[in-house]
């Protein structure tokens, strides 16, 4: 198949996606058409059906795979779709791994390498509290290896929660063999635990979808409350302990303007800001040069604050 990344402007497109989202709209002349948005697992693009009424165009809903044919146009800078032709495709015509991103690297290995570093966390409280999710809770480890890190920012893909997680875990562990006076078991417990919340906030796929609860509340919330459940199952867990642990999770977007409740106050905290930082705009870089050829100036990049170049050769 022509996954979405292959997709470029002024090309004709005849392959099945899913259709991840579809709704009705209306133009300002009062003309019905539809938003619909593709995806596969490289990604996803915007669509329109202009003429939602003409022949080609057959009943599909979200969540449908669909049969589409169409021009790629390009509308602000962005791809889209010109659906001419739609109709749900029949069991047979698709692979379902072809139409949702998975993360490149082995989850079961990831996994187990994260539960080897939890092996090494020494204090028992904090040791008790990450067996009590990672080891005991199989409910929320089968969520946490398929979740993502988030709907389209960087690590979303299934497993991407996981593989971000590993990520930010080891360079945190880089940071106590570089700065000792930092406590490694307290870092290392904050970073395995800094995004759990996502289990809840965002749903799995196809929907890959902020959650109701998700949208009241937010990750940072719902982890930090399911941190302190499981503190309250473990007998005298420490109450110190337990508010430094929770400040370094509240604190990692690292400003009141990024959605964190507080600014870092604990040099573990700090740690666990950049560390998280580092892994998800150098994530961001590395899924702009997956889908691109183009080692030139990408244009200004929201996220990053930047006008974008991508760098040539090894």
């Amino acid at each position: 198949m022509r996954y979405i990344q292959e997709l470029r402007e002024g090309s004709a497109v005849k392959d099945v996606y899913l259709c991840k989202q579809k709704n009705a709209a209306t133009t300002k002349n009062g003309k019905e058409y539809y938003n619909v948005i593709l995806q596969d697992k490289t990604g996803c693009v915007d669509a329109k059906v202009w003429e939602p009424n003409s022949f080609g165009i057959a009943d599909f809903n979200a969540h449908d795979y669909v049969f589409i044919n169409g021009d790629v146009t390009s509308f602000n800078g962005a791809l889209q779709v010109n659906i001419k032709q739609a109709r749900v495709a029949e069991e047979g015509d698709y692979d379902p791994k072809d139409y949702f991103p998975v993360s490149s690297k082995n989850v079961d290995e990831m996994f187990a390498e994260l539960l080897g570093i939890i092996g090494t966390i020494k204090n028992p409280s904090l040791k008790e509290l990450l067996d009590a999710f990672f080891v005991k809770d199989e409910a929320f480890v089968k969520a946490f290896k398929q979740s993502t890190a988030a709907k389209t920012v960087h690590h979303g893909f299934i497993g991407g929660l996981l593989e971000h997680t590993l990520s930010v875990t080891k360079l945190c562990d880089y940071y106590c063999k570089t700065y000792p006076v930092l406590k490694r078991d307290l870092l290392l417990t904050a970073a395995i635990c800094h995004d759990i919340g996502k289990v809840r906030e965002i749903s799995l796929f196809p929907e890959n979808d902020y959650t109701d609860e998700g949208n009241l509340l937010g990750h940072i919330v719902m982890g930090t409350e399911m941190v302190t459940d499981k503190m309250r199952e473990i007998p005298n867990f420490p109450k110190t302990l337990g508010n430094e642990l929770k400040h370094c999770i509240v604190a990692h977007h690292g400003k009141l303007e990024f959605g964190s409740p507080k600014t870092p106050a604990l040099m573990e905290a700090v740690a666990l800001n950049y560390a998280d930082d580092t892994d998800a705009k150098l994530e961001m870089f590395t899924e702009l040069v997956n889908r691109t050829d183009t080692y030139e100036w990408q244009g200004y990049n929201r996220l990053l604050e930047s006008n974008v170049r991508l760098t040539h050769g090894e």
